[in-house]
């Protein structure tokens, strides 16, 4: 009988999986698009996370500050109420890259996708693909490997501290769920997402994974402990929800000539 857990099989995975992308042309390219964007800003960006509070937010206000502004996952359905469109886009859930990928096929936008996801795209000029590492850390150069941490705004903080910026804000970042379940568990979505800024997010039957909000705090302790160890600091600019772990602070406070 074959052990359950054996490091050596699993070692030998993460080694082939490795060797696999370090020999396709994407992961050169990726990685070099990374290096050169290594510490190339400064100053401050703002994360624009998909839950409900989002809708509170004052686009024209973030617009008008001309702050770097970082879109995650289907931040494209909020394009038709705003004229606001980020610098970036970051997905790493393959469901979301699945779901979205005749937008991001489309978009001009730059994308950072997970390499998992290269299959649904041919040699894109406007994506950068991220390798998953399953270490348990902060990436401080992203370049090689970056880790997911269970939720992809782990993964925009990780990228916006490789690119160099001082000051990172959060909205919409929520941290809360209606839908109840085993965390990282897949399930079928129902009519409409009460989950998201948009009720089309995960609706209609899809996949989508519920959240791990318990292993997500732990990753944010990891980013905010990097973040301030080298002077830098992430703040919580959503309207209301149930994230502490960092410092908050009021949007327009936050915005740049505001």
């Amino acid at each position: 009988m074959r052990p359950d857990v054996n490091p050596y099989r699993h070692g030998a995975k993460l080694i082939w999986d490795r060797l696999v992308w370090d020999l396709n042309v994407q992961a050169w390219k990726s990685r070099a698009k990374l290096k050169r964007r290594k510490d190339s800003r400064s100053g401050k960006a703002l994360i624009l996370c998909n839950g409900p509070s989002l809708n509170e937010v004052d686009f024209k206000a973030v617009e008008r500050s001309g702050i770097f502004t970082i879109g995650l996952n289907k931040i494209n359905l909020l394009f038709e109420r705003t004229t606001l469109r980020p610098d970036m886009i970051v997905a790493v859930n393959d469901h979301v890259i699945e779901q979205n990928a005749e937008f991001y096929r489309e978009t001009d936008i730059p994308l950072y996708l997970s390499s998992r996801g290269k299959r649904y795209f041919q040699g894109l000029p406007h994506i950068t693909y991220l390798h998953h590492s399953a270490q348990q850390k902060f990436a401080r150069d992203c370049s090689w490997s970056i880790p997911i941490g269970y939720t992809v705004t782990f993964v925009a903080m990780q990228l916006a501290y490789h690119f160099g910026f001082d000051e990172v804000g959060l909205v919409g970042c929520d941290h809360n769920f209606a839908s109840k379940g085993r965390p990282n568990e897949a399930v079928e979505a129902g009519e409409a997402d009460p989950n998201h800024f948009d009720p089309r997010y995960f609706s209609g039957g899809v996949t989508w994974q519920l959240p791990d909000l318990v292993g997500s705090e732990h990753y944010y302790n990891l980013a905010r402990l990097a973040w301030e160890e080298n002077g830098r600091r992430i703040v919580n600019c959503t309207k209301g929800g149930r994230l502490e772990i960092f410092a908050r602070q009021k949007l327009s406070d936050f915005l740049p000539g505001t």
